[in-house]
C-alpha cells in the first residue's frame, strides 16, 4: 500500500510539472515585442496597426503584417490618460483589456511549493538510504542474510586455527540435529565469542560454521546498530532476533562486537540513557530471552575483549570464548598451502621456507603476501611466481617499499653500511641467535636507511636471560660499529635503542632478572581486560617508591651499557672482517646469507 501511494505521488508531481511547462511554452509563443511609445505612435500614424488593446498599464497592437522576426504583436507602456480620444483621429479599432495574472499568480506559489517538495523528497531519499531504506525502515535490521545455498565457505577453507575449529564443530553438530545433541539434558552456549588479533580469521570462521551447518546466516557489524536517533539501535536488535527466530535454526553473527558492547557507565561521561547503552541493554535482554533448543546461536567477534561489558560475558550470554590467535609455523604452512593453490608457482618455491620467514603473520597477512608475490612476478612478466618474488614481498611488507630515489651522500651511505654489518656480524658471532637472512643498504619505508633480516629457525615462546642479552647485543651492534670505525655516533640507532631499553626494563621490572632488585615483579604486563582506569588513562605510573625507581633506572642503564660493550668487543676482534663486509655491501647494496657465509670463510 505504501509503495502504491509513493508511485501515485510521483505521477502527480510529473503531471503538474508537465502542465506548468506547457503553459510556459504557450506563453513564450505568444510573447510580444516591447517598443517605445513613440514608435507605437509612429505605427499608428503609418497605419500599420490592425487593432489596439488597451489595459491599465500598457497598450498592445496587432500588426497588419508581421515583423521580420515573426511576431505580430507590439506593446508599449501607456502614457496618455485620454488615449481613446487620441486614437479616434486615426480610425483604428480600439478596446479595453483586463490583464490576466492567473498564470503568473499560479506559478508564483506553485513553483516554490514544487521546489520545496522536491528538496524534501531528495533529502528523505538520501536519509532513507543512509538508514537502510526509507524513514519507515529506520528500525529494521540491516543484517545481510545468507541462506543455506549462499554460504560457500566450509572448514576446509579455514587453516591454521585447528583448536578454534574443534570448538565450533560442536555448534555445527547442534544446529544440524539439536534434539539428538541435547538428549542427555545439556544445552549449547547461547553465545560464542571469537577473540583474537585482527586478520586471524574470526569472520571467516563464523561463515564456515554457517556453511557447514547449512543454515541461514545473519551477518551484521556492531556499528550498524547505532544511528542518529535514540531507540533505533534497540529496535534493530529486536528486529534482527525476530527475523532469526522466524528462520531458525540460524546463526546471528555480530562482527566488531566492541562497537556495540562497550562497558557501560565508565568514565566521567558515563550514564545509562545514551543510544549505545540502550542498544546494549536490548541485546542483553534478547540473549536472556531466546531458547537454544530452537536452534538459534549467536556468534560475536572482537579484537578488544578488554572493553566489553561484563554482563555480556557472564554465563548464559556469551558464555564461551574461543581464542583465534596468530598461527604458529605449522598453521602458517597450512594457510600458505591454501593460498598457493591459486597461484602459478615456479619449481623453487618452498612453502616451509616461506612459513619460517613469516613469524607473527596472520592469515590475512599471508594472503596479502601471496598476492604481493604474484603481482611482483606479473610486473616482471614472468611465467610463474618464484621464491625470489616471495622474499621481495616479505621485505616489502616488513621493511616497506624500496626508496631508490632517496639518494644518500657517500658518508651517510658508508655509515649505514657499517651499521648494518655491525648487526649482522654480532648476530653471526653469538650462539642461539636467529640466523641472518639478508643485509641491505637500500632505503625502505618512511625512515629505514638500511635493514638486516634475521630468519628464526622455529617459533619461540620462552626466552632465557642469555638469549635476551644476546638480542640486546645484536641490536646495539650497529651503534658499536659506528663508534668503532668513525669514533662518533649517529641518529641511525634510535629505533635500536628504544627496543634495547624496552628489553632491559622488562628484564628488571617484569622478569626478575636483576640481582640488585631480586625476583620481584615491579610492573605487570598491562592486560587492560575490563579495566576502566586503564581505558581512560587513569592508572598510576608505578606502584613503588622513588628509591626503587632510581634503582630500576640504574639497572636498565647498566644492562644496556654492558650489552654495548659486549658488541664493541666482538666487533673489535673482527675489525678487518667488518671493513671487508662493509665494502662488499657498499658495492652490491644487498648481501644474502650465502654471500655472508662466503665472506666469513674467506677470512
Amino acid at each position: 500500500m505504501k509503495e502504491q501511494i509513493q508511485f501515485n505521488l510521483r505521477y502527480w508531481l510529473v503531471a503538474v510539472l508537465l502542465f506548468s511547462g506547457l503553459q510556459y511554452l504557450m506563453a513564450l509563443q505568444q510573447r510580444t515585442v516591447e517598443i517605445p511609445y513613440s514608435e507605437f505612435e509612429q505605427y499608428l500614424q503609418e497605419g500599420r496597426l490592425e487593432s489596439v488593446a488597451v489595459s491599465e498599464r500598457f497598450v498592445e497592437g496587432t500588426l497588419k503584417e508581421p515583423l521580420a522576426s515573426g511576431q505580430n504583436l507590439v506593446r508599449a507602456n501607456r502614457i496618455e490618460p485620454e488615449l481613446s480620444a487620441h486614437l479616434q483621429q486615426y480610425g483604428v479599432r480600439y478596446s479595453g483589456r483586463i490583464e490576466s495574472t492567473l498564470l503568473r499568480d499560479l506559478l508564483s506559489w506553485l513553483l516554490p511549493l514544487l521546489l520545496f517538495f522536491g528538496v524534501w523528497f531528495f533529502l528523505m531519499r538520501r536519509l532513507g538510504n543512509g538508514m537502510g531504506g526509507g524513514m519507515m525502515q529506520i528500525g529494521k535490521s540491516r543484517a545481510r542474510i545468507y541462506m543455506e545455498t549462499d554460504s560457500k565457505v566450509s572448514f576446509a577453507d579455514v587453516a591454521g586455527v585447528d583448536e578454534a575449529k574443534d570448538e565450533l564443530r560442536e555448534i555445527v553438530e547442534f544446529l544440524r540435529d539439536p534434539q539428538t545433541y541435547g538428549r542427555l539434558g545439556g544445552r549449547m552456549p547461547k553465545g560464542v565469542l571469537l577473540v583474537g588479533p585482527p586478520g586471524t580469521g574470526k569472520t571467516l570462521l563464523a561463515k564456515a560454521v554457517a556453511g557447514e551447518a547449512r543454515v541461514p546466516f545473519f551477518s551484521i557489524s556492531g556499528s550498524e546498530f547505532v544511528e542518529l536517533f535514540v531507540g533505533v539501535g534497540a529496535a534493530r536488535v529486536r528486529d534482527l532476533f525476530e527475523q532469526a527466530r522466524s528462520k531458525a535454526p540460524a546463526i546471528i553473527f555480530i562482527d566488531e562486537l566492541d562497537a556495540l558492547g562497550r562497558a557501560r557507565g565508565i568514565g566521567p561521561m558515563g550514564g545509562g540513557h545514551d543510544e549505545k547503552e540502550q542498544t546494549l541493554n536490548q541485546l542483553l535482554a534478547e540473549l536472556d530471552g531466546f531458547d537454544t533448543s530452537s536452534g538459534l546461536v549467536l556468534l560475536g567477534a572482537t579484537n578488544r575483549p578488554e572493553i566489553l561489558d561484563p554482563a555480556l560475558l557472564r554465563a548464559g550470554r556469551f558464555d564461551r570464548q574461543v581464542l583465534v590467535d596468530r598461527p604458529d609455523k605449522l598453521g602458517r604452512l597450512q594457510i600458505l598451502t591454501l593460498h598457493l593453490k591459486k597461484a602459478r608457482l615456479a619449481a623453487d618455491v618452498d612453502a616451509q621456507a616461506i612459513a619460517a620467514l613469516t613469524p607473527g603473520f596472520t592469515g590475512a597477512d599471508l594472503a596479502n603476501l601471496v598476492n604481493e608475490a604474484t603481482l611482483l612476478a606479473t610486473r616482471r612478466q614472468a611465467e610463474a611466481v618464484a621464491m625470489g618474488d616471495f622474499n621481495a614481498a616479505i621485505e616489502r611488507i616488513v621493511a616497506g617499499l624500496e626508496k631508490r630515489n632517496r639518494l644518500l651522500n657517500p658518508r651517510e651511505r658508508e655509515t649505514v653500511a657499517y651499521h648494518e654489518m655491525g648487526h649482522a656480524l654480532v648476530a653471526m658471532a653469538l650462539p642461539g641467535v636467529d640466523p641472518v637472512h639478508k643485509v641491505s643498504i637500500i632505503p625502505r619505508g618512511l625512515g629505514a636507511l638500511g635493514y638486516t633480516i634475521q630468519r628464526p629457525t622455529e617459533d619461540r615462546f620462552l626466552m632465557s636471560r642469555e638469549e635476551l642479552e644476546n638480542k640486546m647485543a645484536v641490536l646495539l651492534g650497529g651503534r658499536a660499529a659506528e663508534w668503532l670505525v668513525f669514533g662518533q655516533l649517529s641518529t641511525g640507532a634510535a629505533d635500536d635503542l628504544a627496543k634495547v631499553s624496552d628489553i632491559a626494563r622488562a628484564m628488571v621490572t617484569r622478569y626478575g632478572m636483576s640481582e640488585r632488585l631480586g625476583p620481584v615483579v615491579l610492573e605487570r604486563e598491562r592486560q587492560r581486560f575490563l579495566d576502566s582506569e586503564a581505558m581512560y588513562g587513569l592508572t598510576r605510573a608505578h606502584d613503588y617508591g622513588e628509591a626503587t625507581a632510581d634503582a630500576i633506572d640504574e639497572e636498565v642503564r647498566r644492562l644496556v651499557e654492558e650489552s654495548f660493550q659486549r658488541s664493541l668487543t666482538l666487533l673489535e676482534a673482527r675489525r678487518e672482517l667488518l671493513k671487508r663486509c662493509a665494502s662488499e655491501l657498499l658495492e652490491h647494496e644487498t648481501l644474502d646469507a650465502a654471500q655472508l657465509q662466503a665472506l666469513l670463510q674467506s677470512v
